[in-house]
């Protein structure tokens, strides 16, 4: 499964040598807990808050920890592997900028295995193991249990042992309301050249079982890997005992809220559809946006034409375009949005929140047609870093160049599972050691017109409206709906404008949807604005739900099954 042996592969970005260099840590795994060689990413995390794991404390905002990381090929068992100062580290870029002091540090090893894809390139990556992309919990990556020690220029040497396995986590078992269904992708396994699966957890409607003769429109909510079915609140049966579940503050809020959807859901108010949330966690990210792509494969053709299919056949969905809608919100909602307008035979409307870009001349707070650089504006004597997240009162948390900093720190060539590396790997085209080629130069911000040209061709979502519109306009009209908070955390609310000022100039025909704003609402507003966003995210299902029926209905087509199901 890990295997990296292949004797024509140079590692990626070449290896690391080993030896000490002024901070010395050395990191081995003992042959008791793998005895084959191992290649993948190396972190070293380093931290003065002993509340939790260091793994667990790296993140954008001003309370994250240290994170050092180098790549690691044909790693023998019981040989320890240094790290110094040539390690990429986050937030400081470097060991040599570490004071010298007491911390916390672990050491963890994300496991690559390497692909032989069917465009000729072999590549090294981490496959997803059911966490969604998550380097800290993926299922067999090694770790060390959290040492206090000293560390610092003039320190003495230390070593840490890859002692632990993070393990597989349980088989998912289908109940009265849930259903969990598998493929193997014949599409992406051979685009990867290994097996490779597609699942979705999909919500079945009160008296299912008691009906089955009913066949039920299909919703589908795209958005991030979830081992449950989520969205907005997850799926809870039992009341809440919040003194035995050990539950307070929003934990609290959020448990309470998902047992009310349970009862609205099974109650009488609610439509009586199918609402499927879709799995598709990859070797880049926890999901692929559900679209084509050079550097991950035909996943929109696999979701749509092969898993979608299966969904329908084994919960008695309709299956026709007319009763089939989307929504999902951030990713989520670039998904809902891509998928109706690159697949626009297949769905009957889409409900956007906070979509990712979907104008790339306002990609967060870059443009990438007419900056010349992603992490600083100007050219002089004052250069002014880019802003990626913020508060709803404007305080910026963190910059463009940070957040792509910590990227680079937790692994090279796009592998860090994180948002800046799986956009150039979807929106981008391949490079010639066949990994995505870069947007802009990783480190110092440089953008490439040439790849900016691309990402405009194929994914810019404004763009390809505006240049399209003859064909797509009559295969959308009425089915675009788009909610932004004002003061989205990552700008992601200056996109749309621009969409909206496309949209709304439209005719022959006139778009006929909707986009909606919240003032001093940020990410994920999802269009009430009379709520708190906090509480507004856990009532998604029974705002929308009944939107998009009242839609499916109002535009099915004479003879169409508007009955069995409305029971």
């Amino acid at each position: 499964m890990f295997g990296c042996s292949d004797k024509n592969l140079s590692p990626p970005g070449g290896v690391f040598p080993r030896g000490g260099w002024g901070v010395s840590v050395r990191v081995v795994f003992p042959s008791e807990i793998c005895s084959q060689p191992l290649c993948g990413r190396l972190l070293l995390l380093i931290s003065n808050d002993p509340s939790e794991e260091p793994r667990f404390q790296i993140n954008d905002g001003p309370d994250t920890q240290l994170v050092f990381g180098v790549d690691v090929l044909d790693w023998q068992p019981d040989e320890p592997w240094a790290i110094d100062a040539s390690a990429v580290g986050y937030p400081l870029e470097t060991l040599t900028q570490l004071p010298r002091g007491r911390y916390w540090v672990q050491a963890l090893l994300h496991r690559y295995e390497t692909f032989h894809r069917s465009d000729g390139h072999v590549v090294q990556l981490p496959m997803d193991r059911g966490e969604g992309q998550q380097w800290n919990l993926a299922p067999g990556n090694l770790y060390s249990q959290p040492l206090e020690l000293d560390l610092g220029q003039g320190g003495t040497a230390q070593t840490l042992v890859l002692d632990q396995e993070i393990a597989p986590f349980p088989p998912r078992e289908d109940t009265r309301y849930l259903r969990h269904i598998r493929i193997q992708s014949e599409l992406l396994t051979g685009f990867w050249g290994r097996p490779m699966h597609l699942e979705a957890i999909v919500l079945l409607p009160e008296g299912f079982d008691e009906h089955p003769e009913a066949r039920y429109p299909l919703l589908i909510n795209h958005g991030h890997h979830s081992r449950q079915w989520r969205v907005g609140v997850t799926w809870r049966e039992t009341p809440v005992d919040a003194e035995k579940e050990q539950l307070e503050g929003y934990a609290l809020t959020q448990a309470e809220y998902s047992y009310g959807f349970y009862r609205d859901w099974t109650g009488p108010d609610l439509p009586r559809v199918l609402i499927a949330t879709i799995q598709h966690a990859n070797p880049y990210y926890d999901d692929s946006y559900a679209v084509n792509s050079a550097n991950l494969g035909p996943y929109g053709d696999a979701i749509n034409y092969e898993l979608l299919p299966e969904i329908e056949r084994v919960c008695r969905a309709i299956g026709e375009p007319w009763a089939r809608t989307l929504y999902g919100g951030s990713t989520g909602g670039w998904e809902a949005l891509a998928s109706q307008i690159f697949y626009p035979q297949l769905f009957n409307g889409c409900w956007a929140n906070c979509p990712d870009p979907v104008d790339f001349s306002g990609y967060t707070s870059v443009n990438i047609y007419e900056h010349a650089n992603a992490y600083f504006s100007g050219e002089g004597w004052k250069r002014t870093p880019r802003p990626a997240m913020r508060t709803t009162l404007g305080d910026v948390v963190s910059t463009v160049q940070q957040v792509n900093q910590r990227e680079l720190a937790l692994g090279s060539h796009n592998r860090s599972g994180q948002q800046y590396d799986i956009w150039e790997a979807v929106f981008g085209p391949v490079g010639a050691d066949g990994y995505p080629r870069r947007i802009w130069d990783k480190r110092t911000g440089e953008i490439d017109p040439a790849v900016a040209a691309y990402w405009r061709e194929n994914y810019d979502l404004r763009h390809i409206l505006a240049r399209d519109w003859q064909t797509l306009g009559p295969q959308l009209e009425g089915k675009l709906h788009v909610y932004m908070g004002e003061m989205d955390n990552f700008y992601l609310n200056g996109a749309v404008y621009r969409l909206e000022q496309f949209l709304e100039s439209t005719t022959d025909p006139w778009y006929a949807g909707e986009i909606r704003y919240g003032a001093r609402f940020g990410h994920c507003w999802s269009g009430d604005p009379g709520t708190p966003l906090e509480i507004a995210r856990l009532t998604l299902n029974q705002r929308l739900v009944p939107q998009m029926v009242a839609h499916i209905l109002n535009t099915a087509p004479a003879g169409a099954d508007t009955s069995s199901w409305r029971y």
